[in-house]
Protein backbone atom coordinates (compact mmCIF):
# COMPACT_ATOMS: atom_id res chain seq x y z
CA UNK A 1 0.00 0.00 0.00
CA UNK A 2 1.36 3.42 -0.94
CA UNK A 3 1.54 6.56 1.11
CA UNK A 4 -1.08 9.27 0.98
CA UNK A 5 -0.37 12.11 -1.44
CA UNK A 6 -2.19 15.38 -0.88
CA UNK A 7 -4.30 16.39 -3.89
CA UNK A 8 -4.20 20.12 -3.19
CA UNK A 9 -0.97 21.79 -2.19
CA UNK A 10 -0.56 23.00 1.37
CA UNK A 11 -0.87 26.78 1.53
CA UNK A 12 2.52 27.78 2.92
CA UNK A 13 1.31 31.36 3.49
CA UNK A 14 -1.55 30.29 5.82
CA UNK A 15 -0.29 29.54 9.34
CA UNK A 16 -3.66 28.13 10.46
CA UNK A 17 -3.71 25.60 7.63
CA UNK A 18 -0.12 24.56 8.41
CA UNK A 19 -1.05 24.10 12.08
CA UNK A 20 -4.13 22.06 11.25
CA UNK A 21 -2.05 19.95 8.88
CA UNK A 22 0.38 19.16 11.70
CA UNK A 23 -2.28 18.16 14.25
CA UNK A 24 -4.79 16.54 11.90
CA UNK A 25 -4.85 12.79 12.03
CA UNK A 26 -7.09 10.30 13.75
CA UNK A 27 -4.75 9.69 16.71
CA UNK A 28 -2.49 12.77 16.82
CA UNK A 29 -4.51 14.70 19.40
CA UNK A 30 -4.76 11.65 21.64
CA UNK A 31 -1.01 11.08 21.29
CA UNK A 32 -0.23 14.71 22.12
CA UNK A 33 -2.49 14.62 25.19
CA UNK A 34 -0.71 11.51 26.50
CA UNK A 35 2.74 12.92 25.76
CA UNK A 36 1.78 16.12 27.58
CA UNK A 37 1.69 14.01 30.75
CA UNK A 38 5.27 12.85 30.18
CA UNK A 39 7.49 10.62 28.07
CA UNK A 40 5.88 7.43 26.79
CA UNK A 41 6.89 4.27 25.04
CA UNK A 42 4.87 2.93 22.11
CA UNK A 43 3.56 0.16 24.35
CA UNK A 44 2.12 2.78 26.74
CA UNK A 45 0.53 4.72 23.90
CA UNK A 46 -1.05 1.49 22.61
CA UNK A 47 -2.46 0.83 26.09
CA UNK A 48 -3.98 4.32 26.28
CA UNK A 49 -5.45 4.03 22.75
CA UNK A 50 -6.56 0.38 22.42
CA UNK A 51 -8.71 1.12 19.35
CA UNK A 52 -5.66 2.27 17.36
CA UNK A 53 -3.46 -0.15 15.49
CA UNK A 54 0.26 -0.21 16.18
CA UNK A 55 0.86 0.71 12.54
CA UNK A 56 -1.40 3.78 12.73
CA UNK A 57 0.21 5.01 15.94
CA UNK A 58 3.71 4.47 14.57
CA UNK A 59 2.86 6.36 11.38
CA UNK A 60 1.37 9.33 13.20
CA UNK A 61 4.20 9.41 15.74
CA UNK A 62 6.63 9.53 12.80
CA UNK A 63 4.74 12.44 11.27
CA UNK A 64 4.84 14.33 14.57
CA UNK A 65 8.59 13.66 14.81
CA UNK A 66 9.09 14.89 11.24
CA UNK A 67 7.15 18.07 12.06
CA UNK A 68 9.30 18.70 15.14
CA UNK A 69 6.40 18.41 17.60
CA UNK A 70 7.73 15.35 19.41
CA UNK A 71 11.12 13.70 19.71
CA UNK A 72 12.04 10.05 19.59
CA UNK A 73 14.81 8.79 21.84
CA UNK A 74 16.37 5.43 21.03
CA UNK A 75 18.18 3.70 23.89
CA UNK A 76 21.10 1.45 23.01
CA UNK A 77 19.80 -1.54 24.97
CA UNK A 78 18.44 -4.96 24.22
CA UNK A 79 15.53 -5.38 23.92
CA UNK A 80 15.09 -2.16 21.98
CA UNK A 81 13.69 0.75 24.00
CA UNK A 82 12.25 3.89 22.41
CA UNK A 83 10.59 6.81 24.20
CA UNK A 84 8.63 9.71 22.76
CA UNK A 85 8.32 13.14 24.36
CA UNK A 86 7.22 16.63 23.45
CA UNK A 87 9.77 19.06 22.03
CA UNK A 88 9.80 22.75 22.91
CA UNK A 89 7.60 23.38 19.86
CA UNK A 90 5.26 20.61 21.01
CA UNK A 91 4.96 22.17 24.46
CA UNK A 92 4.07 25.48 22.81
CA UNK A 93 1.22 23.69 21.00
CA UNK A 94 -0.43 22.50 24.24
CA UNK A 95 -2.14 25.85 25.07
CA UNK A 96 -3.62 25.83 21.55
CA UNK A 97 -5.03 22.35 22.19
CA UNK A 98 -6.39 23.56 25.53
CA UNK A 99 -8.30 26.35 23.74
CA UNK A 100 -9.72 23.76 21.31
CA UNK A 101 -10.73 21.63 24.30
CA UNK A 102 -12.46 24.56 25.98
CA UNK A 103 -14.28 25.45 22.77
CA UNK A 104 -15.37 21.85 22.25
CA UNK A 105 -16.90 21.76 25.73
CA UNK A 106 -19.13 24.67 24.74
CA UNK A 107 -20.57 22.92 21.69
Amino acid sequence: MGTYTRKTPLKIDCPMERTLHVISGKWKLALLCELNRGSCRLKDLEKYNPEASKRALTKQLGELVDDGIIQKKDYEVYPKKVEYSLTKKGKELIPVLKVLDDFGKQL
